[in-house]
């Protein structure tokens, strides 16, 4: 019997992981999760679980069966995820953030040194370039036939509401459930190799030799011009990505953005390593993505997407981070400073020295010219 356990319960779990589980067959489907009213409501509904699948052009829904929940903050829940985790082929972590790590880690170590020798994958879901080797670093030594392994997750997806269910007709997780989730169609998902990985039941993943050049496409790419849509949408009174879709000059300065400065330089790094990196394949890669980042059917909140301005606003994330990778290949992000400029404006004010202190303390451990080169850029 194969034995998929996944570790928390959000858009990403349900949408990829155990959706793959569930289509490759295998035969116990276990979730780890800390929420009791949820655990509560799949346990009612006699282990079925569905999802919300956003196509280009309508809504459907998927069902799972079977599916196994626990809590391990309950003393016989942990007993019992301890007795899986020994037995479990495949995992996945979809936490908030690598930070949790530690609280799993305990309870995995001890199952696992049940059955010392078994192989297991590990998937790390967590928007984390290393996670796998923040996860595989609380893990016991002797484990050696145990591989974390890190993922790229370009699929978007997001947490509904039962009153945005019922006015939307879509489904919650469970029928006893107060949440549902809705993620888009898009299945391809990048995982890191291992020894043995090809025999894994998980369906949609994808390896690739060195995915270091995804993950900085995923965050350069996609998560750049996601945030710079999103805030230049912001500007004209827009509350859906989906409405911007209508705003032609609007999508043709995203696409602008994406091509020519974050592509140019993703381009110019890592040319040679795949498809992707060349003129067509980025091309495509941007004019796909800029029509899923307005799909109506994911209905995905702009506020959202522009959320949390302190991280995305940091020295190695998406706008920052970007600008510094198109200055470091010898391109000039005239669009994306812009939209940097407005991030700036929105968490800091509209005077010009209080964003260059409130940026300067984002920024502390850069060097001051690096600094100055940015700064101008957004502040002018």
């Amino acid at each position: 019997m194969k034995t998929f356990l996944g570790i928390g319960f959000g858009p990403i779990q349900t949408g990829i992981f155990l959706k793959g589980a569930f289509a490759g067959g295998m035969e116990r489907l276990v979730i780890a999760e800390v929420d009791q009213k949820l655990v509560d409501a799949v346990r009612a509904d006699d282990g079925e679980v569905t999802i919300n699948v956003a196509a280009s052009d309508h809504i459907y829904q998927e069902k799972f069966t079977g599916v196994e929940i626990y809590n391990p903050q309950v003393p016989g829940d942990l007993e019992e995820l301890v007795k899986i985790a020994s037995t479990a082929d495949e995992l996945a972590t979809a936490l908030p953030g690598v930070d949790f790590f530690k609280f799993i880690a305990p309870w995995l170590n001890e199952g696992f040194r049940l059955n010392l020798d078994k192989r297991r994958f590990i998937y790390t879901a967590e928007n984390d370039n290393h996670a796998a080797e923040k996860l595989a670093a609380l893990l016991d030594k002797s484990l050696t036939n145990c591989h974390c392994l890190n993922t790229v997750v370009g699929k978007m997806s997001g947490i509904i509401s039962a009153a945005d269910g019922e006015a939307r007709n879509l489904a919650m997780l469970s029928p006893h459930a107060e949440r549902g989730h809705l993620v888009e169609a898009f299945d391809t998902i990048y995982i890191s190799r291992a020894p043995g990985i090809a025999e894994r039941s998980v369906s949609g993943l994808h390896e690739k030799d060195d995915l270091y050049p995804f993950e900085e496409a995923k965050l350069y790419g996609h998560n750049a011009i996601h945030f710079l849509l999103g805030i230049l949408g912001s500007e004209r009174g827009y509350s859906h990505m989906s409405e911007l879709a209508q705003e032609a000059d609007l999508m043709s300065t995203a696409r602008s953005a994406f091509i020519n400065e974050s592509g140019r330089a993703l381009v110019a790094k890592w040319q040679g390593v795949d498809e992707l990196f060349t003129s067509q394949g980025f091309e495509a890669y941007a004019d796909d993505l800029l029509q899923r980042m307005t799909n109506p059917f994911l209905t995905d909140a702009i506020e959202r997407i522009t959320r949390d301005l302190p991280r995305k606003l940091s020295w190695n994330d998406r706008i920052v981070g970007t600008m510094r990778l198109a200055l470091s290949q010898n391109v000039t992000p005239t669009i994306i400073s812009r939209g940097a400029a407005l991030a700036s404006a929105a968490l800091f004010g509209e005077d010009k020295e209080a964003q260059r202190q409130g940026l300067q303390q984002l920024w502390q451990d850069a060097s001051e010219f690096e600094q100055q080169q940015i700064m101008q850029l957004i502040l002018g």
